[in-house]
């Protein structure tokens, strides 16, 4: 019997009805913040997106800014297995777990585990342990799924990772290895997807000051400069091992270019702007 992954957060963090569901994501699209609409269209120079940075917070906050991830993926290919990094905010677990089975449910159907290429990863590190009860309360991956459904369809695959250890070691040797299991596949039919939110929990004008700071590492590809800055201006990206990962995985496959797609806090979708959390959304090309 396949084991398969209730939602978690449906209901709190996106809509738990399907139809509500989809108006949220269409929502998120279409509002000036996302990418407007879908397009495939190749940016000129360019020939595959196989890394992007997302935010994980309630739509209503950071789905318009997860929504430009997406759509940049989409506008080069199609992929058949999303590799999903976050962190594990609850620390349920192991410290560096992998869903390795079974299916993921969401309100818009289900998404199969690619259980080999979740075989390939454990194979190259050996301390990504398989552990399905580190993901039962989780939110970073699962708010992902819906926007890929509604983009891609349910004949993906995914693979779910959550760190509590958040070290360079463990994104220097996980990110090595999804470089590898990506360069091992068909250029574009395998993508990593680093879940995370930036500052947390102040006014919009300093979360934003700190997030460039912490961005701008990641532009130069420069995971021990984006460590020194994380902890030197206390910027609390929550989801900074993810990042780093994406880093080590985008130097590996000879990234030729990173960009920050967007960029805003909860402030500019909420109108609240004195305790604000940053997010963003940033691609790395080929």
């Amino acid at each position: 019997m396949v084991r398969v992954r209730k939602p978690a957060v449906a209901g709190a963090f996106y809509e738990a009805d399907r139809d509500k569901l989809i108006k949220q994501i269409e929502w998120s699209i279409s509002h000036p913040l996302g990418p407007g609409k879908l397009v495939k269209q190749p940016r000129e120079g360019f020939k595959a997106v196989p890394i992007v940075i997302v935010p994980h917070a309630g739509y209503i906050y950071s789905g318009p800014v997860a929504a430009m991830s997406f759509a940049e993926i989409y506008r080069f290919h199609s992929p058949r297995t999303f590799i999903l990094v976050g962190p594990n905010h609850y620390g349920i677990g192991a410290p560096v777990a992998i869903y390795p089975e079974g299916a993921w449910e969401t309100p818009l159907g289900t998404l199969e585990i690619d259980s080999e290429i979740a075989k390939e990863l454990m194979s190259r590190v050996k301390y990504l342990e398989p552990d399905v009860y580190a993901f039962a309360q989780e939110h970073s991956l699962e708010v992902q799924l819906p926007f890929i459904q509604y983009i891609f369809g349910n004949n993906v695959k995914i693979v779910p990772i959550i760190i509590w250890r958040q070290t360079k070691e463990v994104a220097r040797d996980l990110g090595n290895a999804i470089a590898e299991v990506i360069s091992s596949h068909e250029p574009g039919s395998i993508v990593y997807v680093a879940s995370s939110d930036w500052n947390h929990y102040e006014p919009h004008e300093i979360t934003t000051e700190k997030d460039m700071k912490a961005i701008d590492p990641v532009l130069r590809l420069d995971e021990d400069s984006f460590f020194d800055v994380i902890e030197r201006y206390d910027v609390s990206a929550c989801g900074y091992g993810a990042i780093a990962t994406a880093i080590v995985t985008a130097k590996r496959l000879g990234v030729k270019n990173v960009v920050l797609l967007r960029h805003a806090t909860s402030g500019d979708t909420s109108g609240y702007t004195l305790e604000t959390v940053g997010y963003a959304s940033i691609a790395f090309y080929l």
